[in-house]
């Protein structure tokens, strides 16, 4: 199985089992369905029914019937087999690992992804320390066939330790 993060289990809402998840995942439109599966704690669980409140995806859970029952899971992460879903385009998780270049000159991997409200982050490490804007003006190509990405690089993109 390929787990994908999509959210944590923040907390319970009524009596009778349905939980809060934050995500921030960007194919939740496809994952948070009726009938599909999820997976906690490497326990796969099929949800029920899915709505929006707030700032939280809202879920039941077959099996989970009740305010104890979904206290079990509070504080835990949720995934998904990412082989039962095809996504359209890449992941950020996709991206860690890849070489980074500009204009042929190596400039490290890709160690992580951060995620901010506007874009996401990409963290290379090499020589020195980069993080790089996930948006155009940045990265020219994603190459995921030949794992490597060009970036345009500008003064100020490395971390001056």
């Amino acid at each position: 199985m390929d787990l994908i993060y999509i959210g944590k289990l923040v907390n319970t809402h009524g009596l009778e089992g349905e939980v809060r998840i934050i995500s921030d995942f960007k194919y939740k439109d496809l994952v948070f369905k009726s009938g599909n599966e999820i997976i906690i704690n490497d326990n796969k669980y099929t949800i029920r029914s899915y709505r929006c409140h707030k700032m939280y995806d809202m879920i039941t859970i077959e099996n989970i019937n009740t305010i104890d029952d979904a206290l079990n899971l509070k504080g835990l992460n949720v995934y998904v087999d990412r082989n039962s879903y095809k996504f359209d385009g890449y992941l950020d998780e996709d991206l860690v690992g890849l070489s980074v270049y500009d204009n042929d000159i190596y400039k490290g991997k890709v160690v992580e992804i951060l995620k901010t409200d506007l874009y996401t982050v990409l963290v290379i490490d090499g020589i020195k320390r980069h993080m790089v804007p996930n948006i155009s003006e940045f990265i020219k190509k994603i190459d995921l066939e030949n794992n490597k990405v060009n970036i345009n690089y500008i003064e100020g993109l490395d971390n001056e330790d």
